[in-house]
């Protein structure tokens, strides 16, 4: 699949990503790789594989939950840059 200067500066808004004009060609050769690396994945014959539900099938290994002591308030707080009675400061965000 050819991949245009126009996509990769698509892409790079969508993405909220400013290139400078000098990554513009390498950034759509690596895209363009990597499309035909993915098309190529068509031409395995899957015919016979049967879809997978879940990984392996292997159980994961668990520790029992057990409840144990955990912070006070002074020591969750002990390292934070700025706190205000009793709960962090964060910068706002919207």
């Amino acid at each position: 699949m050819e991949i245009t200067r126009d996509d990769v500066l698509r892409c790079a808004a969508l993405a909220h990503l400013s290139l400078r004009e000098e990554e513009i060609e390498p950034m759509r050769e690596a895209m363009g790789r990597m499309l035909t690396h993915a098309a190529s994945l068509d031409e395995l014959p899957l015919d016979q594989v049967e879809p997978m539900l879940a990984g392996m099938g292997l159980d994961l290994p668990r520790r029992e939950d057990e409840p144990r002591d955990g912070f006070t308030q002074a020591q969750a707080l002990g390292n934070a840059p700025a706190q205000d009675r009793g709960h962090f400061v964060v910068p706002k965000v919207l």
